[in-house]
């Protein structure tokens, strides 16, 4: 298929799914987008626990790997290092940006897998009435298609959002759970380092 046929067909698609298909796919590539983007930040995979890793970065000075956790304990270790005061207050702060960084679009992509099969339904209504109005005046084809085009319309629709929505629930699903994991282990981090700070300084006030 040269460029050509590919303008063709798609001025075909949108000529069939009717006034819905500009909104359907800004949403398809906005959910994309969005899909793409969340799944690049948190693609890099987490070789071992957190207690473990912990460990491993306060012996090594291992930069290779880039996962968020991993950043966020390096971080969390330097600021440890520092011997800040009320350690918490600044892990907090300072993981602001990779709680921010994995939920970015989530709330996006949840709108448009919501949004897409309304939008097909809207398309099945439009056709349908497209249809019922041709069947009043017998008109088999007319300037919109007639009850040929309102049955295409109506079906085409539907398939085209649910097209969009189902992918998506799926994606976002697994991209959920890998968000709550991230959370769930960054939250780990800081309760491991600031009790680790607490026991330490609770080792020097006894030698004193």
């Amino acid at each position: 298929m040269n460029l050509q046929e590919l303008i063709i067909w798609i001025k075909e698609l949108f000529v069939i799914g009717g006034i819905v298909m500009p909104p359907l796919v800004l949403c398809t590539l906005l959910l994309w987008y969005g899909v793409g983007y969340r799944f690049w930040v948190m693609k890099e995979p987490k070789l071992m626990g957190v207690r473990d890793m912990v460990k491993h970065y306060q012996t090594h000075e291992d930069k290779t790997a880039k996962s968020i956790v991993a950043r966020a304990i390096r971080e969390g270790l330097a600021l440890k290092k520092r011997g800040v005061i009320n350690l918490r207050r600044h892990l907090d702060a300072a993981f602001y940006d990779y709680e921010k960084e994995i939920v970015k679009f989530a709330s996006l992509t949840r709108v448009i897998v919501l949004v897409a099969p309304l939008l097909g339904l809207l398309g099945t209504v439009t056709g349908m009435i497209e249809t019922f109005s041709s069947l009043a005046t017998m008109t088999v084809h007319s300037q919109s298609g007639g009850i040929a085009g309102g049955i295409a319309e109506a079906l085409f629709t539907t398939q085209m959002g649910l097209t969009v929505a189902v992918p998506g629930v799926l994606a976002n699903s697994f991209l959920n759970r890998k968000q709550q994991q991230i959370e769930q282990d960054l939250a780990q981090v800081k309760d491991l380092l600031c009790h680790q700070t607490h026991h330490e300084r609770e080792i020097i006030h006894h030698e004193k």
